[in-house]
């Protein structure tokens, strides 16, 4: 009986020190990352080529190596289409063998595919899409929210329009996951700041013609006309606000969600006065400035927070294998968790427990027209929201891998 235990012990521990190899190195003899993202729809004008491009200047500048191992950039177009988006990222965890897959514009996408992502013990890094859900009560412990959220975006637009006296707003709010927590998190702050919401309008996402809903919006007579939603409609949005004369009735309008595309679509002549809250600006100091024309080389434009996002979470993503010595899922997330981010996007930026990379965010006006110097010279600063102010308190989460006194 002891000779037979004795050997059961043994086994035991043969087996717990082959898993300890096996989870040292690289699994495959690759790290393979997939740019899961809008490359023709609504979105693409902020993920597409833009992302695809800022993960692969990353490999690029990595050394297109770690561990000694080759890092390979795969890419597809979701659609938009949560379905297409599962059956994609299925296919690359299970037999492309992917490791972590980036971008991840529009919400619904988002969530889906970090849920997949912990069930397959792989990693989602998402910067395209903002719903504070993702680390809140659909956070997971192989997910990571890197550039922005819904809670921070209200958090910056709500407060900076609150302080010059906008009190009640009527939201015109894009029907889906996205839109919902933008509508739902700017209405909490407004709230707390002792505004009130008169009421919104939900369109659907694809949905180009605004006019019926903005004329609800402009009869509502709130004092601030809140855009819940992002792409090509809400370029339009703004075209038709401009032709309506909502700014010129005395309405404020804001962009709860302006990338710096939607400003060089709309020209400033149709952009200007706009409040919106940013994780990051092209301008902004030397680093920045350096980033950004490298991107503009490849890209001829400016890069935004996602396309800056993507670059930067990729390079955390990299330095977290190198210095777990491995592409395990949760060790690289624990090194990740660990290590601080200090690069031209975030300085002394963290990723919390519950997925949140925290780090400042900025409320930005756009400029008139005689203010602009130069090509894409767009914004002027208003305010800086430290990164511990900027997103949703953990005492405030609902994420259950937070631990509560």
């Amino acid at each position: 009986m002891k000779l037979k235990i004795g050997s059961v012990l043994l086994a035991s521990a043969a087996l717990i020190i082959a898993g300890s190899v096996h989870a040292q190195g690289i699994s495959d003899g690759v790290v393979k990352i997939g740019v899961l993202t809008d490359m023709s729809g609504q979105f693409s004008h902020e993920s597409g080529d833009g992302s695809v491009t800022a993960i692969k200047m990353a490999v690029d500048d990595f050394g297109g190596k770690v561990l000694g191992k080759p890092i390979e950039v795969v890419v597809a177009d979701h659609q938009n289409k949560p379905d297409t988006a599962s059956a994609l990222a299925r296919k690359w965890f299970d037999v492309d063998h992917v490791d972590m897959i980036g971008n991840l514009i529009n919400s619904s996408i988002a969530l889906t595919v970090s849920g997949l992502a912990k069930e397959k013990n792989r990693i989602a890094i998402i910067n395209g899409s903002g719903s504070s859900r993702l680390t809140n009560d659909a956070c997971t412990p192989n997910s990571v929210h890197y550039a922005y959220d819904t809670y921070a975006l209200a958090r910056g637009t709500g407060s900076a329009l609150a302080k010059q006296g906008k009190k009640t707003w009527y939201f015109l709010t894009a029907d889906y996951a996205f839109g919902h927590a933008l509508e739902a998190d700017t209405s909490a702050i407004v709230k707390a700041l002792g505004g009130e919401v008169l009421g919104s309008t939900r369109y659907p996402p694809e949905s180009f013609d605004q006019s019926s809903f903005l004329l609800q919006a402009q009869s509502s007579k709130a004092q601030v006309v809140g855009l819940a939603g992002s792409g090509n409609v809400l370029v339009n949005s703004i075209k038709s606000a401009q032709e309506f004369g909502i700014q010129n009735g005395g309405q404020t309008l804001a962009g709860l969600l302006v990338w710096i595309t939607d400003v060089k679509s709309l020209g400033l002549s149709a952009a200007q006065g706009l409040v919106l809250t940013n994780a990051f600006y092209w301008d902004r100091d030397d680093e920045t400035r350096a980033w950004s024309k490298r991107f503009f080389e490849k890209m001829k434009r400016m890069p935004h927070m996602g396309d800056a996002g993507d670059y930067s979470s990729t390079m955390h993503y990299l330095h977290a294998v190198q210095a777990a010595g491995t592409d395990e899922a949760q060790a690289v997330m624990s090194k990740m968790r660990e290590l601080p981010i200090n690069d031209f996007f975030a300085k002394n930026g963290r990723i919390r427990e519950d997925g949140r990379m925290v780090h400042d965010m900025y409320v930005y006006e756009v400029k008139k027209p005689s203010e602009s110097k130069s090509d894409w010279d767009f914004y002027k600063l208003r305010e800086v929201i430290p990164g511990d102010q900027a997103f949703r308190p953990l005492k405030d989460s609902a994420c259950k891998l937070v631990k509560k006194d």
